[in-house]
């Protein structure tokens, strides 16, 4: 017998149970969106502006008030400059209140006397503007007028200056300074081989890695902590280590090759190419491969044993069934790794700086973002070369996911 109850109430419910959700929700998910996109938006917006590392000061008329005695007199000083030196400020004045136990005398323009009130006005003030305004005063009383006018009122000051921030003055400068730099050929090719390799290194060595302790032994938990040291030490420690290890003239590994009769001299691992970004990659490789190490083998062992038992009574060689068995059960991870161990390798900066400086053929597109930025002082052009990288891995992200996870069923 069917049921004639009409479904339009546990629909109603559904709907009302949905949009508490979406109530419940919207707070979250407008914090993280706000978090990830205003930053995002920052920097496009920056990469198509002609700024500079001093453009991000507020461009502001400066007034400094001080007093000053020469013998017996006393005069005020006013100190009035532009802090930009490339943009003007326009209608630039301000107004000081005098102490009254103080009179200004010969009050000259562009400044003028209200009572006790000081009204200076510049108009326009020039880029790089500055000019000092004196005024000889005279004492009313015997107080100690310096600490009057330090407690006495500051001036106040007005004028508009045109920020390169927020105005419409948009450039395509920065991306034409990149692309057509000599240099952003090797930028793009380190970093294509240092992501790429450095990416499949990890989750091979990873792969072997896991491999060996998917069995039980004697010491199998310290040999799995062995192999987690290099992801959780310290980077600048691995690093510095790293540095001293290889050093040309001091370094073990380079007494070691001599003695060993390898080579005739010390070799600039770090400080030559191709060696420093084959060394980068290396480095990249030993430190991130334990995190694919702990995700290949928790899907190791989550793998059925009983396919493994019947293949071994079918006669299949060790290669047969990590090829037809372990492997087409370990793609799904794989992929996932890959991806997520593409994007952060391709956004690394910190280990290549602290190895290299970015020297030696080492400078990849996260270092030519600094080096950009901070080094020449071109924040435009800094931001341009991120965006150029939240491009490729965007472009990257979305093809991986549309035919390679497709293929994996993820």
């Amino acid at each position: 017998m069917t049921s004639n109850t009409p479904p339009t109430s546990k629909g109603a419910l559904a709907k009302r149970e949905a949009r508490l959700a979406w109530g419940l929700l919207t707070p979250t998910i407008t914090i993280v969106s706000l978090v990830i996109l205003l930053p995002l938006l920052a920097i496009f917006w920056i990469s198509f502006k002609p700024i500079g590392l001093a453009d991000l000061r507020t461009i502001t008329p400066v007034v400094k008030e001080s007093l000053r005695k020469k013998g017996d007199d006393y005069r005020i000083e006013y100190r009035v400059r532009n802090s930009s030196q490339s943009k003007p400020i326009e209608n630039v004045s301000f107004t000081d209140i005098i102490p009254n136990d103080l009179t200004l005398s010969n009050v000259t323009e562009p400044c003028a006397l209200a009572g006790n009130v000081l009204t200076c006005t510049f108009g326009t003030m020039d880029p790089g503007y500055s000019e000092r305004l004196r005024f000889p005063v005279l004492l009313n009383t015997d107080k100690d007028t310096a600490e009057s006018i330090s407690e006495g009122s500051k001036p106040v000051v007005v004028g508009k200056g045109d920020s390169v921030l927020t105005n419409s003055e948009f450039t395509l400068d920065n991306f034409r300074r990149i692309f057509d730099s000599k240099e952003f050929a090797s930028v793009l090719w380190a970093t294509v081989f240092y992501t790429v390799v450095g990416t499949i290194g990890a989750l091979v060595v990873g792969l072997f890695a896991a491999l060996l302790l998917n069995r039980s032994f004697k010491g199998q938990g310290i040999l799995r902590g062995l192999y987690l040291f290099p992801y959780v030490s310290p980077i600048i420690a691995v690093a510095f280590t790293w540095v001293t290890l290889f050093d040309p003239f001091s370094g073990s590994f380079n007494v070691l090759l001599l003695q060993m009769g390898v080579t005739e001299q010390p070799i600039n691992f770090f400080g030559q190419k191709p060696q420093a970004l084959l060394m980068v990659t290396v480095f990249e490789i030993w430190r991130y491969f334990p995190l694919s190490f702990l995700f290949i083998l928790a899907r190791m062992q989550s793998i059925d044993t009983d396919m493994y038992e019947a293949a071994d009574m079918d006669g299949a060689s060790p290669f047969q069934k990590f090829w037809y068995l372990s492997v087409p059960q370990l793609l799904g991870i794989l992929s996932v790794l890959f991806l997520l161990r593409f994007i952060w390798t391709f956004n690394k900066f910190d280990d290549i700086f602290l190895l290299t400086g970015g020297n030696a053929g080492t400078r990849t597109l996260t270092v030519n973002v600094y080096e950009q930025a901070f080094a020449i002082s071109n924040i435009g052009a800094g931001a341009a070369v991120a965006v150029v990288i939240f491009a490729v891995l965007l472009c990257f992200s979305v093809l991986f996911l549309k035919y390679v996870s497709r293929e994996e069923g993820l």
